[in-house]
Formats: C-alpha cells, sequence, structure tokens
C-alpha cells in the first residue's frame, strides 16, 4: 500500500470517530475529539509519520523499527511515533487498532463506550 493510500485509510477511520475533526496545526494533519489530539500525520516527500497515544501498547510497539518515542516529551505520556519511507510497508491492520487505542485513550469515557471495538 502507498503512503498516500496509508494516509486517506488512516484519515477515513479518524474521522469515523464521533465528534472528531481534521486540524492542521504545524503543518501536520491532527485529529481531535473534543478538541484532544488523538492522531497526528506528517508526511515529507519520502516520510510518513503516523502519532499515536499508546497507553497499553507503548512497551511493545517500542520494540518494532520504525517506532520510537514522541519527541517534545511526549513519549513520557506513552505517545509514539512510527516513521515509513516510500516503499516501506506498512502494517495498516496494527495502525488502525492503535489508532483505535489512541482515540480511547483520548476521548471522553461515555463518548469512548458508545463506540464498538475495532475488529481488526
Amino acid at each position: 500500500m502507498t503512503l498516500t493510500r496509508t494516509i486517506t485509510a488512516l484519515r477515513k477511520a479518524a474521522l469515523a470517530y464521533p465528534e472528531t475533526r481534521e486540524d492542521h496545526p504545524w503543518g501536520e494533519c491532527a485529529f481531535k475529539v473534543k478538541e484532544k489530539v488523538f492522531l497526528f500525520l506528517g508526511r515529507d516527500e519520502d516520510e510518513l509519520r503516523i502519532t499515536f497515544k499508546l497507553p497499553a501498547s507503548r512497551d511493545f510497539a517500542l520494540l518494532l523499527p520504525f517506532a520510537k518515542p514522541t519527541a517534545y516529551g511526549l513519549g513520557k505520556s506513552g505517545w509514539v511515533t512510527c516513521a515509513f519511507k516510500t516503499g516501506e510497508p506498512v502494517p495498516l491492520p496494527m495502525m488502525l487498532d492503535w489508532l483505535d487505542e489512541s482515540f480511547r485513550a483520548v476521548a471522553p469515557k461515555k463518548l469512548s463506550a458508545t463506540v464498538p471495538p475495532r475488529r481488526g
């Protein structure tokens, strides 16, 4: 899957959650629920960066070669950034699972409870 297709799939999935919107601070796409970010997507000409809040999966994620703690001190709060160069495979089912985890970590509990669990 190309980086463009990956971005399209993640964007569509993020906006399918209730009460979410897309914003564009710092030249990146930020997906927010109730004004709190749960996904950052950044791209330059040869790399895609995907950033999630992963309270449950963080330690596992950081074992993977494409993942690292997010900069600016966010890594200490469970944020993980995944980077993929053009042509590298992106494990989209895993990214969608992490998107779901990130949404649930950030969304108000009552809102999160209205969303069925992801079946990937």
